[in-house]
């Protein structure tokens, strides 16, 4: 009788990239945002795309996120084709799909947390209640405070509570900590950590900080609008095990 070989588990793959470039033209200079890009974000995973200013990672998150579009190559979306897709079709791609948090929170400052949930709540298909997701980032005892009244750690998980709130398949966050000193940054890493935990949200975090690569599932890391290398952590590191 032969054995049985054991198989690794099949991964959903929740983006595939191919070949992407992208290329802004200002006068007759030409720039090389992405040059020849391949990647994949799989169900579940988190990563981090680690570079210094100018590498290419915000470019190569837009992409992903509908927010930009390719000069050329290849972006797929659970086998839908972005690189394809018109702006209503984009438009409800970012709406429905795709939680974003950047690195300014970007709140309402005359609607409390819990308005500021709602925004994204009332329109989504299948939302949270906001009660819910600002429980998930810690801020269940803050749901009528306003933005003034919350400290920029506080505010910042609002913004990823809003972005969690319609239940997207992937979170994109640019920078999340940069306006944040590193205490309150660590805060704001766990609660993206607890989402990607519970919810099993594919979340992509955009950083210059080497240190934050110690929590990703792998580091993806650019430069000059390359993939210069690809690197998994055997040994994940909590975000509360995180210091800089």
């Amino acid at each position: 009788m032969i054995a049985e070989q054991s198989r690794a588990p099949v991964r959903e793959s929740v983006f595939q990239v191919r070949d992407l470039a992208k290329i802004y033209r200002m006068g007759e200079v030409e720039v090389h945002a992405l040059r020849g890009v391949d990647m994949e974000l799989y169900a579940g995973e988190l990563i981090v795309l680690l570079g210094p200013s100018g590498s290419g990672k915000s470019t190569l998150l837009n992409i992903l996120g509908g927010l930009d579009t390719a000069t050329h190559g290849f972006v797929s979306y659970r086998g839908r084709d972005l690189t394809k897709a018109g702006e209503q079709e984009l438009t409800e791609y970012r709406r429905f799909h795709v939680g974003f948090v950047f690195q300014f929170y970007n709140l309402i400052s005359s609607l409390t947390a819990r308005e500021n949930v709602a925004v994204v709540t009332e329109i989504a298909p299948n939302p949270m209640v906001p009660e819910e997701a600002l429980a998930l980032v810690g801020l269940a005892d803050r749901l009528d405070h306003f933005p003034a009244q919350l400290s920029g750690g506080e505010q910042q998980r609002v913004a990823i509570a809003r972005a969690i709130s319609k239940n997207p398949a992937v979170l994109l966050c640019d920078e999340p900590t940069g306006a944040l000193d590193s205490k309150t940054g660590i805060v704001v890493l766990e609660a993206l950590e607890q989402i990607n935990r519970k919810l099993g949200t594919a979340t992509a975090i955009i950083t210059h900080n080497v240190d934050i690569a110690g929590m990703a599932d792998r580091v993806v890391h650019l430069s000059n609008g390359r993939i210069t290398d690809v690197t998994s952590n055997r040994v994940k590191k909590s975000a509360s095990e995180l210091q800089w």
